[in-house]
C-alpha cells in the first residue's frame, strides 16, 4: 500500500499520526511525506531554514519514509499563496506518488496554514477518473485542533500501543518544536492524549482521525 501524508509544517505528521505511520512502515507500506511549508526571512533567521531541513533529514531516516517533498511555501503565510497554485503543487505530489491513503491536517484547527492545507488537500484528492487515493483521513493536531470554534470530530481510531515510545522518540528530533509539561506538544503531553485516545476505545494508546472520504471498488 502507498501512503502519503501531507504536512502544513514538519511536525504536524508527528504529533497526528506518528504512530499510525510507524504501524504502515511496520506493515510493509509505502510511506511517502509531503511538507507544504517551509520558513522564511525576513521573519526567521537564515539558519532556520538549515536547521528545519537536518530535522526533516533525521526525521525522514527515522520513519523509514519512501520519499520527501518539500514544496516550499511560506510557513504561517498560506493565505498569501494562490489557492489554485497550492492546489496543484500538492496535486503534483499525489499524481507523482499515486497513494491509495492520505492523511492530512484538521479543517477544525485555529492553525490557518493547517486548515488550507485541508481544502487544497481536498482538491488535490478529489475521485476524478484514474485517481489513485481510495480513502482520505483527516489528522488530530492537538496541539491546535482544541483551540477551533468547531470541534475535531474524530471517527476512526488506531491502536499505536506498541509504536508511542517510538513516536515520542521521533518528535523529540523537532528539538525547536518539542517544549516542556504541561504544553501539548510536550512529550509528556504527547502520551497523555495517546492514552485518552486509546481509553476511550478499550486500548492502551491509539491516535484518532476523522474519516473524509472512502471508495471501495
Amino acid at each position: 500500500m502507498r501512503v502519503l501524508v501531507l504536512s502544513a509544517h514538519p511536525d504536524d505528521e508527528t504529533i497526528g499520526a506518528g504512530g499510525t505511520l510507524l504501524r504502515h512502515i511496520d506493515n510493509g507500506d509505502e510511506v511517502h511525506w509531503c511538507i507544504v511549508t517551509q520558513p522564511h526571512s525576513p521573519a526567521w533567521p537564515e539558519s532556520a531554514m538549515e536547521t528545519s531541513n537536518q530535522q526533516i533529514d533525521a526525521v525522514s531516516v527515522a520513519y523509514g519514509m519512501t520519499s520527501v517533498h518539500r514544496l516550499g511555501f511560506p510557513t504561517v503565510q498560506l493565505n498569501t499563496v494562490p489557492y489554485n497554485e497550492l492546489s496543484k503543487a500538492i496535486q503534483g505530489v499525489v499524481d507523482r506518488v499515486r497513494p491509495e491513503v492520505v492523511y492530512l491536517p484538521p479543517s477544525s484547527d485555529l492553525n490557518q496554514d493547517h486548515r488550507i492545507v485541508n481544502e487544497c488537500g481536498l482538491v488535490a484528492t478529489r475521485p476524478i477518473p484514474d485517481c489513485s487515493v481510495k480513502e482520505v483521513l483527516a489528522y488530530e493536531i492537538s496541539t491546535t485542533s482544541r483551540y477551533w470554534n468547531t470541534p475535531f470530530v474524530p471517527n476512526v481510531y488506531v491502536d499505536i500501543t506498541l509504536h508511542l515510545k517510538r513516536k515520542i522518540e521521533i518528535m523529540r528530533l523537532f528539538e525547536a518544536e518539542i517544549k516542556a509539561w504541561p504544553h501539548p506538544r510536550s512529550p509528556e503531553g504527547l502520551e497523555v492524549l495517546a492514552k485518552e485516545r486509546g481509553m476511550g476505545v478499550g486500548v492502551k494508546a491509539a491516535e484518532c482521525f476523522s474519516l473524509l472520504r472512502k471508495i471501495v471498488y
